[in-house]
């Protein structure tokens, strides 16, 4: 089975664990609606209900990277998984579960631009 992923933070191109998604088909950037908030946790982003768009990326993944990236992302204890609309169908998100931990705001909302 095949599964779209929006994809924010280390799992952008060029970033720290880009190679997750070496098997995946790129399918192009998104910026989501003014729903979200993304903050720096040091070596990696959150993102959480908020009034932010955040940009990203798109990929078509099968059933072992999605297995894959549910466990770098603790599924379901650190992230949840939701759907949110895409122009290329439905993607799974990755939402932060702890907003206690929340401090660094990237008011961009884009992790490769954050300073």
């Amino acid at each position: 089975m095949q599964h779209l992923v929006f994809v924010y933070g280390t799992l952008r191109e060029g970033q720290a664990n880009a190679h997750y998604l070496a098997d995946a088909q790129y399918l192009g950037g998104h910026q989501t609606p003014a729903q979200y908030a993304l903050y720096d946790l040091g070596t990696y982003p959150a993102v959480v209900e908020g009034h932010q768009s955040i940009s990203g990326e798109v990929y078509l993944v099968n059933e072992a990277t999605l297995r894959a990236l549910d466990e770098l992302e603790d599924v379901p204890v650190e992230y949840r998984r939701e759907l949110i609309s895409t122009p290329f169908g439905e993607a799974w998100i990755y939402l932060y579960q702890d907003s206690s931990q929340l401090d660094v705001m990237i008011s961009s909302g884009d992790w490769c631009q954050r300073v």
